[in-house]
């Protein structure tokens, strides 16, 4: 079934090596931009004056459910792959149709 497909995913990092806020937005701002180019909308949501800690969102819209579970499956497998990062959490809401 076509349509609109939609979910929402909260992301709680650990980002290993930062010692200062400085060192966190240089790891989060190119992981965040690389998330974008997968065309998803992504924001730092909380831990935003934490040094080891962010937690972002991520929303993604498709035609279709199987393309939606692609993207999330895409999204993670873009965090699990940085070195960096240590993926505490995901946790993904699902937009229903009325």
């Amino acid at each position: 079934m076509s349509g609109l497909h939609a979910a929402a995913l909260r992301i709680e990092l650990h980002i290993n090596e930062s010692q200062s806020l400085k060192a966190k937005r240089a790891v989060l701002r190119p992981l965040i931009s690389r998330l974008e180019k997968m065309r998803v909308a992504v924001s730092e949501v909380d831990h935003q004056d934490a040094w080891q800690f962010a937690t972002i969102g991520v929303a993604v819209v498709a035609p279709q459910r199987r393309r939606l579970d692609e993207m999330i499956e895409s999204v993670k497998r873009a965090l699990y792959a940085d070195p960096r990062l240590e993926v505490v959490e995901v946790s993904v809401s699902h937009l229903e149709k009325p």
